[in-house]
């Protein structure tokens, strides 16, 4: 044995999250829509019958780890590899031996790519025909959004399955039963844990379970144990452990939510005074300025919109500058961009445009993009695609008229508040232009 090779059983040197790992589906918690009784993805692994699959989501929220809960289940070769540390030839030689494999023992071969969006796409194409022959089997793991990351050909020959951040609820469960776990967990030390501080743990991990595994371990191993010999994990440990003070408001924990709140719609109706004060009470509460910066940034967007294009570009410099110079200095920033908001005309027109388009889009109302919008570049032109297309600078007002979507409807209607008044002009006069090269 080498002298630095870890024995098999020394796991308890394993941080807490990767050792708390769930080891089947029934221990799996977070993403019912997806693994509830009877859902696709679980019937699939049930009966051993993994396709092709892209899991994508937030860190923490279980990708990997259903992975290897497959790994465990299948009766397939199982192989592991991450994007930023192996490259082609590592794939290769996956495949080659997968191929193998298959022709002697009939055995097909599963491949796990962690972070699979840090491949390129002449990296992810060495997959390709492979994947589609159906050995080896691939599951990516990303947190970026598949559709823009990874290969559209490679996306249509796998399963997409998105990942939704773990609520408090499950982040707590999964907590506790570390604290239980005497095995693989803390159940061994006798440990007094507050419920107030295991819900702070949930809230500031958002979502993220290694995280507040981490944070869980941390607090435990480094907090002595009292005159009782118990290690007392208060709400002031869990600050200390996760790096982030609790959040306190003077009634209950529903003050948080209220608050916000009464914070949003007070600029969305246009009173600066309840602005500032409800802003007053988040920061004494200990609230954390980027959370109440990008509340400021979607109702600048959601709320005021075209009305004052200048709220957005406002708002999202005080969200930077927010986090540039830190509290308590960046009360000043934020309470300048919430009363910017507050105080400007409103319109959620565009808000309700694309609400409307993406509700068209989603009841299957998909329409077909016109030849003469299609990209001509390559062979785009033998199929008649951008034939007939109007280049609008070459015509008066820089406007002419054409067929832009193949259909009449309308989504965004401007108001006459603000500036959406003059680009509600604009689009008139548009209207009444008689296009002249």
């Amino acid at each position: 044995m080498d002298l630095f090779e870890k024995k098999s059983n020394d796991t308890l040197d394993e941080p807490l999250a990767l050792r708390m790992r769930p080891k089947t589906l029934d221990d799996f918690v977070g993403q019912d829509h997806v693994l509830g009784k009877d859902k696709l993805l679980r019937r699939l692994i049930e009966t051993d019958r993994i396709m092709s699959l892209i899991l994508y989501g937030p860190p923490g929220c279980g990708k990997t780890t259903l992975a290897l809960i497959i790994s465990d289940k299948t009766r397939s070769h199982f192989e592991r590899i991450n994007a930023a540390s192996h490259n082609v030839a590592d794939m290769r030689r996956i495949i080659d031996a997968a191929k193998r494999r298959q022709a002697i023992e009939g055995r097909r071969t599963i491949l796990l790519i962690d972070e699979i969006h840090r491949f390129n796409k002449a990296q992810q194409d060495v997959l390709m025909p492979d994947v589609e022959a159906g050995n080896p089997v691939l599951i990516g793991t990303t947190t970026h959004n598949p559709f823009f990351y990874v290969n559209s050909a490679l996306l249509s020959r796998s399963q997409v399955f998105e990942f939704k951040k773990l609520s408090d609820e499950d982040v707590v469960i999964i907590l506790k039963r570390a604290l239980e776990d005497k095995e693989r967990g803390l159940g061994k030390m006798a440990i007094d844990m507050e419920e107030e501080a295991l819900k702070h743990l949930a809230k500031v991990s958002e979502g993220d379970a290694r995280r507040a595994l981490s944070a869980l371990e941390v607090g435990c191993l480094s907090t002595k144990a009292g005159k009782d010999k118990k290690i007392h994990f208060t709400v002031k440990v869990a600050e200390e452990s996760i790096q982030k003070k609790a959040v306190v408001y003077d009634k209950d924990e529903d003050g948080h939510y209220d608050t916000i709140s009464a914070f949003i719609k007070s600029m969305r109706g246009s009173d600066p005074d309840a602005v500032l004060y409800w802003l007053a009470k988040m920061i004494y509460a200990g609230e954390d300025p980027r959370f109440i910066a990008r509340r400021i940034v979607i109702c600048a967007a959601e709320d005021v919109g075209n009305a004052d294009p200048q709220a957005l570009v406002v708002a999202n410099a005080a969200l930077q500058v927010s986090e540039f110079v830190g509290m308590p200095e960046a009360r000043i920033p934020l309470a300048q961009a919430a009363v910017y908001v507050a105080c400007a005309p409103k319109s959620n027109a565009a808000y309700l445009g694309i609400e409307a388009a993406l509700k068209d889009v989603e009841e299957g109302r998909l329409l077909d993009v016109p030849d003469h919008l299609k990209d001509a570049t390559l062979d785009g032109t033998v199929f008649g695609h951008g034939k007939g297309y109007k280049y609008a600078h070459d015509f008066k007002d820089h406007y002419v008229k054409q067929q832009y979507k193949p259909s009449d409807t309308k989504y965004y209607i401007p108001t006459n508040m603000g500036y959406e008044a003059k680009i509600k002009e604009w689009l008139e006069k548009l209207k009444n232009t008689t296009p002249s090269p």
